[in-house]
């Protein structure tokens, strides 16, 4: 399988950042629900006070480190997605504005209920989009958050790895 073919595969299943970012609001929250739910069974369990972390403790219950585990690992998956965002608003020379696109579209505390109501709260930021440019925009801010959380595995990398591919044939 060639190296273009290959990341195309992997892209479809690994690297769709659109449907990442659909979801990261509700795993946010899964996240913040599955770590209370598991501090209080620890605390329960362990009759621990307040204050101690069940990372705090060496402890030999393997569903309970298998749990923490898992949390930990989506926390870090967040963390990257929010580095690589606030990287954007940075470092791109239209950083802002793709923030913004980004935060409204997936990112805000709320979901908004319709596109309508992001398009107010960017015109509220000094941005004013029709609705066919603000999804062309979006479109293209997934676009650079994808290169920056996957580099040239990404799908609009695909040119770049299949012209690689012939050249190195």
């Amino acid at each position: 399988m060639t190296l273009a073919a290959q990341s195309t595969k992997d892209s479809k299943y690994i690297h769709d950042t659109a449907k990442l970012m659909q979801n990261y609001r509700d795993v946010l929250w899964n996240v913040e629900v599955s770590e209370q739910n598991l501090q209080a069974e620890f605390r329960a369990e362990y009759g621990a006070a307040n204050g101690i972390q069940i990372t705090d403790l060496d402890i030999s219950n393997p569903r309970l480190e298998g749990d923490a585990q898992s949390i930990a690992r989506s926390k870090k998956m967040l963390q990257l997605i929010d580095s690589s965002v606030n990287l954007i608003r940075e470092r791109h020379k239209k950083g802002e504005f793709y923030y913004l696109i980004l935060y409204y579209s997936y990112l805000s505390p709320q979901r908004f209920k319709n596109t309508n109501e992001i398009l107010h709260a960017l015109e509220q930021k000094g941005i004013s989009l029709s609705l066919r440019i603000y999804y062309g925009r979006r479109k293209k801010a997934l676009e650079i958050l994808s290169s920056v959380l996957w580099g040239y595995t990404s799908i609009a990398c695909n040119d770049i790895l299949t012209l690689f591919d012939h050249l190195i044939k």
